[in-house]
């Protein structure tokens, strides 16, 4: 340990230890790079403020994903799990998500341990007040108490703690998520510095007394056993020790709901921050859907070693007394003591189309953003976004071309590519509908389309890199032996009839066998031990291959148009006000967004296919591309 500790000076800084500042930081500590890590609250590392999840759908692509570039969310989680599941597993596989219940209390200090022991890496409490800039660049920070620290390169992971507020019926408070204090100063600095600052909105249910609840009548949601993790790394699977439990509104609790409907801050005036359309609150529910006779909501445990269960699906901003009403109302929860009140929080966030796709801001050199400050909402989206940022500020020092994931290759793409082409008008949640290309994007294969980067930047170690090559080279084998031709036989022909499958008349390929719709792998190998030897990881991956083989390869020629306009380079600095033809929107837009490529330019809201046409031409024309 370096006990000599230089104040003045490090290669990066950055603002915030959530989800977004532990990814960003570990990256660039990891990276080689002298890093500050500058949080309001040691208690606030790597803390699970809302949910006590990881994953879920599209989510649980992005943990994988950051895995597969070396990232350490997913890691964390399998230490820390309760509870894990495969969700959507009656639908196709490009929609399979993880979701892990995991333990709040341990996920904060296993993520806070990590970030203390890891070498680089310094963190310290203190609120950061301003941004230095020096022409153009960003040279240092300055924290509340007036300590002063240089730098190269500042990551911006401020979360949902710009100038929030907490609202709980008729009570305000200028305060963080679950207590903590707020960012009082830096969005001032922000807006000193040019950024124009909004205002979202997201909120967070009551929390229950396990000891008042009467789980007897609920029904009960256990885990899945025998399912992949989180990281390829993880070794030791740990057990499914908690179940989860479904709880459903009545006409009762909305009638207590629409009686107080005057007292919610979201109907009263009350609440100014704008919040997302895809995850309303629970009198919000009630008054958008008068139809529905009931909402259902899940209890999920917040950690083994409290007594906390958090109500998800029952986020709310209504008085404590109509919370408590409404809680009651519901079976199983008649007696139940609420342990934390439901709140709605609103904070400061920036305009996301003022970034590069490195997520590194288009005015100020060297200054990057992620996370919630960018408009987004969730733990997985948060660490997504600080891992690009920290690996792309490291490139940047190293005087290296950055990290910049195609839609067609990654949901960290569609992401980072949706928050700086299109922007957000209300908290950005990843969800599967978002990528063109999620059958190609699945989750079983995020090592397979991302290991490589996250190894050539310096993330990705030899053990990890290893499993990823011997993976690669064993779904080569399980392939091989696909084509192999097995010959009609009472075995064979038993078990395809056992399958509801027309048996063999002649000689037939494994591959062709797997194509059949009541046929997978897995349960050829159960009868046959053909492929023993390998993984399930393996057989699944070989599995959907051979089995989606057509909608692959369509998919792929898709890509491939789209690559086309991705290479299409674009100058940032083309004056679109001065080219003849494009309509006055699409000047403006592409003005604003200044796309590095003709494929995001495709994609700006308010660009249409004619004006990409006379932007060809324009290009061809004047630099004979």
């Amino acid at each position: 340990m370096n006990n000599n500790i230089d104040y003045e000076n490090y290669d990066a800084i950055v603002i915030g230890a959530g989800h977004a500042g532990s990814e960003a930081g570990l990256a660039l500590a990891r990276l080689g790079h002298k890093t500050l890590v500058l949080t309001i609250n040691l208690e606030a590392v790597g803390f699970l403020a809302c949910n006590p999840s990881i994953g879920g759908s599209a989510k649980g692509h992005l943990v994988c994903e950051m895995d597969a570039l070396g990232g350490q969310m997913g890691r964390t989680a399998d230490e820390t799990l309760l509870q894990i599941k495969m969700l959507n597993l009656g639908k196709g596989p490009a929609v399979h998500s993880l979701r892990a219940q995991v333990d709040k209390v341990e996920y904060h200090k296993v993520t806070k341990s990590i970030m203390e022991n890891q070498d680089n890496l310094f963190l310290k409490q203190g609120e950061v007040k301003e941004i230095l800039v020096d022409n153009g660049k960003v040279c240092g920070v300055i924290t509340a108490t007036n300590e002063k620290f240089g730098c190269k390169t500042i990551v911006v992971c401020t979360g949902v703690y710009l100038k929030s507020k907490i609202i709980i019926g008729e009570y305000i408070e200028n305060i963080g998520p679950s207590g903590f204090k707020q960012a009082s100063f830096l969005s001032a600095s922000l807006t000193k510095l040019g950024f124009e600052l909004r205002r979202f909105k997201t909120g967070t249910p009551p929390r229950l007394d396990a000891r008042t609840i009467d789980f007897d009548k609920l029904e009960i949601q256990v885990g899945d056993d025998n399912i992949q993790n989180f990281s390829v790394l993880t070794e030791n699977k740990k057990p499914n020790i908690s179940p989860c439990y479904l709880v459903y509104t009545n006409e009762n609790s909305h009638n207590i709901i629409k009686a107080n409907i005057h007292r919610a801050p979201l109907y009263n005036g009350s609440i100014h921050g704008v919040g997302a359309r895809y995850c309303p609150s629970i009198e919000d529910k009630v008054m958008r859907f008068a139809d529905k006779e009931r909402h259902q909501l899940f209890l999920e445990p917040e950690s083994a070693s409290t007594n906390e269960w958090y109500l998800q699906g029952f986020g709310t901003s209504l008085p404590v007394d109509v919370q408590r009403k409404t809680v009651q109302s519901m079976t199983g929860l008649e007696k139940t003591f609420i342990m934390r009140d439901g709140y709605a929080i609103e904070y400061d966030c920036i305009d996301s189309t003022k970034l590069l796709p490195t997520l590194e801001s288009k005015d100020i050199d060297g200054l990057y953003f992620a996370g919630q400050i960018n408009g987004t909402s969730g733990y997985e989206e948060a660490g997504a976004q600080g891992l690009i940022a920290g690996i792309n500020a490291s490139l940047k020092m190293r005087n290296e071309d950055p990290l910049i994931l195609k839609r067609s290759e990654s949901y960290i793409g569609v992401l980072i590519d949706d928050l700086v082409t299109k922007g957000t008008n209300e908290p950005y949640r990843m969800m599967t509908s978002r990528a063109e290309f999620r059958l190609q994007l699945r989750q079983d294969n995020c090592d397979l389309r991302l290991t490589e980067y996250g190894h050539r930047v310096g993330l990705v170690g030899e053990k990890q890199y290893e499993i990823y090559k011997n993976k690669v080279k064993n779904i080569e084998k399980v392939k091989n032996i696909a084509k192999n031709t097995l010959k009609p036989d009472e075995k064979i022909n038993n078990y395809l009839i056992s399958k509801d499958e027309s048996p063999l008349q002649t000689g037939a390929t494994i591959e062709s066998l797997l194509k059949r719709a009541n046929v997978d792998i897995y349960s050829f190998n159960d009868c046959f031990h053909i492929f023993d030897e390998f993984d399930k990881s393996v057989l699944g991956e070989v599995n959907t291959e051979i089995k989606y083989e057509g909608y692959l390869k369509r998919q792929q020629i898709q890509i491939d148009q789209q690559n086309r306009a991705e290479n299409q380079k674009l100058d940032p600095n083309l004056d679109y006000i001065n080219i003849d033809g494009l309509r006055i929107e699409a000047r403006q837009k592409l003005s604003k967004i200044k796309p590095l490529t003709l494929g995001q330019a495709s994609r700006i809201s308010g660009v249409n296919p004619a004006d990409i046409s006379v932007l060809l031409i324009y290009l061809k024309k004047n630099f004979n591309n």
